[in-house]
Parts: C-alpha cells; structure tokens; sequence
C-alpha cells in the first residue's frame, strides 16, 4: 500500500483554493502558508484527513493580521483595563477607517498650508466643556499629569495631600511619575484626613502648584475629610485637579464622581482626564483650563512626545461629536432583568443550565469607586468560563459563588444572539 501522507495537497495547491487564494490578499501570504503548513503537519500525522486540509485552513483564518481578538465584555466591568477599556462607538471607528490613509489632520485644504493639529478634535472638545478656555490633547491621563509638572515645576514643588498618593494598575504610582520629572513632592496632611489650612502652610517661593487628585480607584471611609477645589484655588497658586474618569459634567446615575466642568467651575486652573474611560473614547489625556496655562503646556518641548496620532484625533472627535458610545449607554441600560430571563429561556430550551438572576456592575478603571450599578446577568456553570474564553468569539464573563455570570450591561443588547450562540456552542 502506498504511503497515505501522499495524498497530503501540497501547498502550491492549496494555497490556490479561492478561498485561501482571497484570504492570502487580505492577510498576507507568510501568515496564511503557516496555517496551511500546520494542516498539512496534522493531517500526515493522522490527526485530520488529508481531504480536510483546505476546510482546516479556512476554519483557523484570523479576522485580521492582529494577534489582538475581539472580545464581548460580561464581566460587568464597565471600563475594563485589561479588555482595552472602552469600546469605542461605530461613529468613532467609522472616523478611524476615514483617517487611516492620508488626511488633513495638519493641513488646510483651503489655503494648501500647513494649519494646527487636530483642529476639529480640539474645537469638538471645547465645545463640549464651555467653561475652558483652552484645551489639549496629549496620549494619556499620566502624561497630562506629566507634562503638568514639567511645565508648571520644574524644580520646584508639587503640594499633594498624602491621601492622595495614589498607585493604579501594574504597580503604577503618580507620586513616582511627578518625581520623574525633577519636581519635588511636598506631602501635606495624614492619609485620612487634609485640610486647606495643611496646603496653605506648605505653600512657598518655591511651589509650582498645587495637585487634587480624585483616589479613583478606592475609597477612604470613617473619619476622613478633605480639601475641595473650590477651597484650594484662593491660595495663591494654580491648582491642577486630576478628575481621572473623563467625565466632562454631572451625570445622575454618579452623582459623586468629579466632573471637568464642575472642578473648572470651582477654580481649578487646570483640569486633567482620561479619554478612555467614563467619556468611552479612546485612548488620550485631556487638558482644560486657563489659556495661558494651557498654551505653555501645548508649547513645552515635551509636548511632541506626548503628542495623540491621527486616529486618536479621529476617533476622539467622533465620540465627542457623535451618538452616545457604549459606556455611555451602559450607565443607563433599562430592561437587563427582561433580557436576562429571554437569553436564559431560549440557552435551556437548548438544553444549557441557564438562570436570570440579579446582578451588580462597576464603572471600572478608575471610575466611581465603590458604586454599584443593579443589573441582572445569566447564571451558567463555572466550568462555561474557561470554555467561552476560548471561543469564536470570545466571552469573558465573572466567576460568582461556582457559577458564571454573564453581565448584560456591559453586553449590548444588539450582541444578545451572538452570545447566546456562543454559550450554546460550548454546550
């Protein structure tokens, strides 16, 4: 009998197939030959029939070249850092497709001269916080904060309530960013309680500003108090207010959590946020407040280091300018307790162990801690976890009590059926 790793196509052959024929165009022929040398591999190794090596290698085409994977976000985490945080609105990544080739993001069409960056990004982003004067855009909160110390104290102090010593994500701590940049930190107050008299002592010759900083991702309870913006901008000194979670101005169902709009309102010379977290666009770091404040820090030579590319530009205009993006619509998502008992009704008629029950998200990344958003999740074995992580496409959900929760909230009610067949997959 005749070896049967014969009847292995070769590869030739197989990359002829139209339809891996049109996959090499759309992804490149080295990625594409690697998929098709490892089908070939199995089958001589018996595990799949040679006649099968085409339908192997259409099954295991990526969606992109990008080892990144989409992922549908059940955990209930609002804002999660480790899923990229915002998922961005099909406005914005409609704006980041147009932006992708050559643009005028630094040209002026009218005159065929060279014109300010981002133009359309900055006046969006005024519009949306009237009370600047100016704003600025650099790539994230921590640069913002960044180039606030390299502009505002250079060799100079930062007065900082130690309450607010901050560390986030990864092992990341503000206080070792600030002194990165040769200012020092003049620590005011105890952990739980500053008051404005504390800055007013430290304040000095030598002081750049003072720093608020919202402790965005824990909370300090009982006997505590602390200086508000409002009481630090007559001091003498500019008062730069890290608001941290984007959120332009009040929103009700986070009546605690600061705002752009209210910390300017109060004082504040100049205000920072993120761009990717409660505002649910990508990526940035935004900066408010006083002209001229604003204008050294958009002309220091830090600036163009920190500076956001064209589809940040693009995509950040869109969210401002756009419809509500999904954060946006996750704060206020109505009828998850309805959706919940549907999706698990129609997984137990397909025979899964499914049940509604009632479920609490977070803002997440650094947003609102401490709140909890009532909402209502299906209830899976735990074993479904691992299983839908590794699915097409992925579902990460959250591990409650040795059940698997699956959040609706942070699940757009338009991905329903997509996740309903990707539990009944794993069945």
């Amino acid at each position: 009998m005749g070896d049967p790793r014969r009847a292995v196509p070769r590869t030739d052959a197989v990359l002829g197939e139209p339809r891996i024929a049109k996959a090499v165009e759309r992804l490149g022929r080295d990625l594409v030959k690697s998929l098709v040398a490892a089908a070939q591999e199995r089958a001589r190794a018996g595990e799949i029939e040679p006649g099968a090596v085409v339908a192997e290698v259409v099954a295991r085409l990526p969606a992109t070249v990008s080892s990144l994977r989409p992922v549908l976000n059940a955990t209930g985490v609002l804002v999660h850092t480790n899923l990229g945080r915002a998922p961005l609105s099909a406005a914005a990544l409609d704006a980041i497709v147009a932006a992708g080739g050559a643009t005028d993001v630094e040209f002026a069409l009218e005159t065929g001269e060279r014109a300010q960056r981002g133009r359309g990004t900055l006046a969006a982003l005024a519009e949306a916080v009237p009370r600047a004067e100016a704003v600025h855009v650099v790539n994230n909160n921590a640069a913002a904060l960044l180039l606030c110390a390299l502009t505002l104290a250079p060799g100079k102090e930062i007065v900082v309530s130690r309450g607010e010593l901050v560390e986030i994500g990864d092992g990341f701590r503000i206080p070792d960013l600030l002194a990165s940049t040769g200012a020092r930190l003049r620590e005011v107050g105890t952990t739980n309680r500053t008051s404005a008299e504390d800055y007013a002592s430290a304040i000095g010759p030598d002081t750049g500003f003072v720093l608020k900083i919202h402790p965005s991702n824990y909370q300090v309870t009982g006997f505590t108090s602390e200086a508000g913006v409002a009481e630090l901008a007559g001091l003498g000194v500019p008062v730069v207010a890290d608001v941290g979670s984007g959120l332009l101005a009040p929103h009700p169902p986070l009546p605690d959590e600061p705002d752009v709009t209210t910390a300017l309102a109060e004082g504040a010379n100049v205000v920072t946020a993120s761009g990717d977290k409660l505002l649910g666009g990508p990526q940035a770091g935004l900066l408010f407040g006083d002209a001229e404040l604003v204008q050294r820090l958009r002309r220091h030579p830090a600036a163009r280091a920190l500076r956001v590319d064209k589809l940040t530009l693009a995509a950040l205009e869109a969210t401002l300018r756009g419809p509500e993006p999904p954060v946006r619509a996750a704060l206020v998502a109505e009828g998850l307790r309805q959706r919940a008992e549907a999706l698990a009704q129609s997984l137990r008629s397909a025979g899964v162990d499914a049940e509604a029950v009632d479920s609490a998200a977070v803002v997440g990344g650094g947003g609102a801690p401490g709140v909890e958003l009532p909402g209502a999740a299906v209830a899976l074995p735990a074993r479904y976890a691992e299983a839908l992580r590794l699915g097409e496409p992925a579902v990460v959900g959250r591990i409650v009590r040795d059940r698997c929760l699956l959040d609706l909230r942070t699940v757009a009610p338009a991905d329903d059926a997509i996740l309903r067949e990707a539990v009944r997959r794993c069945g």
